[in-house]
Parts: structure tokens; C-alpha cells; sequence
């Protein structure tokens, strides 16, 4: 039995009188007055259409521009039976104008396939009074904390998702515990990826992911955090090779949400513990012992279109040494990072490893449904000896480098009918530092626009 089906029949065994072991539903008692359940079935669909344009290829061995077109279409349909819930969620996602040159992956494209799949059921009252909680049981998407290292991340083509057991519980006084135990999805597209085709996606017990988030109602002097541990554990199967990372990583965020004419603030330290290798054909284990922090401050100004200014610090280590014996890449996990080092796509400058970035973030609401924003950051490497692993380039031997460049980003987004279309557009230009420079590097710019259209 495959992970996704042996999860899922779990799932059905915790509905209330969904047992599957031949035995009749118990009779009510004489007299008893039986609640009417109506089964509730909701459709929906959404459809995003973008244009991508990328100009001056950054990555080493590519030169040129990138265009590309992609699609991606999702369908979720939900029956609501009172007792639990089961929601499926279709994906289709796929691209057009791209050329072999193209940076494409399977985040990308990923043609007809199950999303998600899920049972789930709420209980009330668990473990305290005025209590709620609910069990999903299946192949589920998530978001958790910052969405740094697990996300539903919008902006990619394709999200992450998970097959196994996803917990959330909610205290009477609002906090919040979240704990999950699944095998990671892995995305899959048949032959050249190019053509489009469809190949289901898959989960292996090889690769377990597993965590518990905890939120408290709230901190002594008023505002909020999170504390959390998530444990990954990967080897090899047939047909796909791993990292081999087991490890660990802890983790606490204290934060203050934006108000009008107030500040926020945002703290997240983050770190990770275990064994990995430095790549999927490496061989060696290596003890694995990276860090990351993510600081900012804002301001909310009362006036019109309610300005945020913020300014920011990303810092995710690298590799300090090849031959110490340590693996020092932070793993992004499975998290979005569009949010803090702009577009993805076949842009995707940065990863969430080998960074030092500060940076300022200016957004505002202009008028009814629109929001936009621009934002400057600078990036250099955290530890010259590593790579620039997105571009895989290099400090030049005797020379070092470290600047990768200054990037500005901008977004505008009209919510012409909120809920219904949306028209988003925005871009982003790296004046390319003395790193790419090092590699005849020329500076990039990314544009790209899109619409989306839901009922």
C-alpha cells in the first residue's frame, strides 16, 4: 500500500461511524432526538494565466533572454457532512514559448494532478474546554508560521504538498498548537518537460517530514510568537536520488502585526542540526550545522493608501569550509521565499542559503482594491567560500568576492472584482555586483504580468 492510501484509510477509520470493519452504525436510543446533517457540496476553480520575461540569464553556461508563458488551473470540490469533511483539489499546471535554454523544473510544470486529497474532522472540546481541533488525513497543502520554511507558496507554479496526518488545535484562549507527520510529494512530469505531459505525482517512505508549531495566546508584554521543531529524515529510493539530509530544525519568531500609525516588528531565529550531504551525487555525510535570522522593522503612517515603510536583514549561512567535515547550506525546506527576495519563476535570484541581504520595503493600498509596493535590497554572499547556488558561480580563486548585486523589485495588484479578477503585474533589476561581474555577467531584469480569474 502506497503512503498516500495507507494515510488516507487512517483518515476514514477516525470519522465517527466510518469504521470499515463491517460492523453497524450503532442504533440511536428510543426517544432521542437525532440531528439533521444535509450534506454540503461547494465547487470552485481558479485560473492563472502569466507572462514571464527574463533579460541578461544570470545562471553560469546560459546567456540570452528567457520568455515564458504558463498556466495554471486549480479545481476543488468539497462535500460537507457535518460529522467531517473531504475536500480534493485538482492542478494543472503547464507552460508555453519556453526553449530548451529555459531554467524549467517541476515547480513549474506539472500537468493534471491530485494536489490535494483529504479527509477531515473537526472535534471540540480536546484536551481542554472550549477547545477546537481538527484532523485532516491525505495529500494536503500547508502554511505554517512565516511561510519561510513551509509554505503554499502562490506565487510558484506549483506548490508543495504532503501526504499524512496534519493536527490543528486552537485553545479557548486563542492559542494555538499544530503538530503533522507526512511523506513530501514528489512532483513529476513524463519525458521532456517541455511537452507538457502528465505523470502522477508520488510520495516515497524514504523521505519523512514531521513537526510540531506552537503559538501562544499571547507574550507577557502583549504581542505574539511562535515557537516550533521540524525534523526531516531523506535517503535514496529507486529512480531518485537525495541529499541524505537528517536533521533538525528549531525555531522561534516574535513578531508585532501592522496597524495604522503604529510599530511592527518582526524577529525569526532559526536553527538546524543533524547530518546531510552537499548534494544529491555527493557521497559523504557530513554533520549539517546552519543557521538563520530574519529581522525587521515598520512603521504604518496615517494617511492616505496607509503607507508601510519597513526595513529588513535576511542572513542564511554557507558553507564555511569543503573539507571540515560540516555542511553549513540552511535548508529553505519547504518554504516560500518570493515574499522576501522577490519573483520566482524563472527568476528566483537567491535561495534561502549562503545570504547576507539588508534591505527596505515601501508598500501602500493607493485605492479601492489596488496594493503595490517597491523594495530595494542588496545581496552579498554570507560566506565567500560558498557558492551562489542559484547561478552556480563561484568567488574567482585569489579573488575574492562576495557583492551578488543591488536588486530593485516593484508589484501593483488590482483586485478589479475581489474574490473574481485580478490583475497583477511587477519586475525586479539586479545592478549586478562584482560576484556576477567575475563570470561576464551582465545585469538581469525580470517582468512579468498576470491574471487570474475565479468562481
Amino acid at each position: 500500500m502506497t503512503p498516500f492510501a495507507a494515510i488516507l484509510a487512517i483518515a476514514l477509520q477516525a470519522v465517527p461511524g466510518g469504521g470499515t470493519n463491517g460492523e453497524a452504525a450503532e442504533e440511536p436510543v428510543s426517544g432521542q432526538q437525532q440531528p439533521e446533517l444535509t450534506p454540503a457540496v461547494s465547487f470552485s476553480v481558479e485560473h492563472r494565466t502569466r507572462y514571464e520575461h527574463l533579460n541578461n540569464q544570470f545562471r553560469a553556461g546560459r546567456g540570452g533572454d528567457d520568455r515564458l508563458l504558463v498556466f495554471r488551473t486549480l479545481a476543488a470540490v468539497e462535500l460537507d457532512a457535518g460529522r467531517f469533511r473531504v475536500s480534493t483539489e485538482f492542478q494543472d499546471a503547464r507552460t508555453g514559448l519556453a526553449d530548451a535554454e529555459t531554467p524549467l523544473s517541476t515547480s513549474i510544470v506539472n500537468p493534471v494532478d491530485l494536489l490535494q486529497a483529504y479527509v477531515e474532522v473537526p472535534v471540540d472540546n480536546l484536551l481542554a474546554e472550549g477547545s477546537s481541533s481538527v484532523l485532516r488525513g491525505g495529500r494536503v497543502t500547508m502554511d505554517i508560521g512565516s511561510r519561510r520554511l513551509i509554505a503554499r507558496d502562490n506565487f510558484t507554479n506549483v506548490s508543495y504538498a504532503f501526504t499524512g496526518v496534519d493536527w490543528q488545535w486552537t485553545g479557548s484562549d486563542d492559542s494555538r498548537l499544530r503538530t503533522f507527520f507526512t511523506f513530501p510529494v514528489q512532483r513529476q512530469v513524463s519525458g521532456d518537460i517541455l511537452e507538457n505531459r502528465p505523470k502522477f505525482d508520488t510520495e516515497s517512505g524514504n523521505v519523512r517530514f514531521w513537526g510540531v508549531h506552537y503559538s501562544p495566546a499571547g507574550l507577557p508584554w502583549g504581542d505574539e510568537g511562535e515557537f516550533y521543531y521540524f525534523g526531516l529524515d531523506e535517503s535514496d529510493s529507486p529512480g531518485r536520488r537525495t541529499a541524505d539530509r537528517d536533521f533538525h530544525t528549531l525555531g522561534v519568531r516574535l513578531y508585532r502585526s501592522p496597524e495604522e500609525a503604529g510599530f511592527d516588528y518582526q524577529f525569526e531565529s532559526i536553527f538546524q542540526l543533524g547530518q546531510s550531504r552537499m548534494s544529491k551525487s555527493a557521497t559523504t555525510d557530513l554533520d549539517h550545522r546552519a543557521q538563520y535570522y530574519h529581522v525587521e522593522a515598520g512603521y504604518t503612517f496615517a494617511a492616505a493608501g496607509s503607507p508601510r515603510l519597513k526595513f529588513q536583514y535576511d542572513y542564511a549561512s554557507g558553507d564555511k569550509d569543503p573539507t571540515d567535515g560540516q555542511n553549513n547550506r540552511f535548508s529553505g525546506l519547504f518554504g516560500s521565499r518570493s515574499g522576501d527576495f522577490g519573483p520566482s519563476g524563472i527568476y528566483g535570484l537567491v535561495p534561502r542559503t549562503n545570504i547576507s541581504s539588508p534591505g527596505a520595503h515601501l508598500s501602500m493600498q493607493p485605492g479601492d482594491g489596488v496594493s503595490t509596493f517597491v523594495a530595494f535590497r542588496a545581496y552579498w554572499l554570507a560566506t565567500v567560500s560558498d557558492a551562489w547556488l542559484v547561478a552556480d558561480i563561484s568567488s574567482p580563486a585569489g579573488q575574492p568576492q562576495s557583492h551578488i548585486g543591488n536588486q530593485v523589485e516593484f508589484r501593483v495588484r488590482w483586485d478589479v472584482r475581489p474574490g473574481r479578477l485580478r490583475f497583477q503585474a511587477g519586475g525586479a533589476h539586479l545592478f549586478a555586483g562584482a560576484l556576477p561581474a567575475s563570470a561576464d555577467k551582465s545585469d538581469p531584469t525580470y517582468f512579468y504580468a498576470q491574471t487570474t480569474v475565479s468562481f
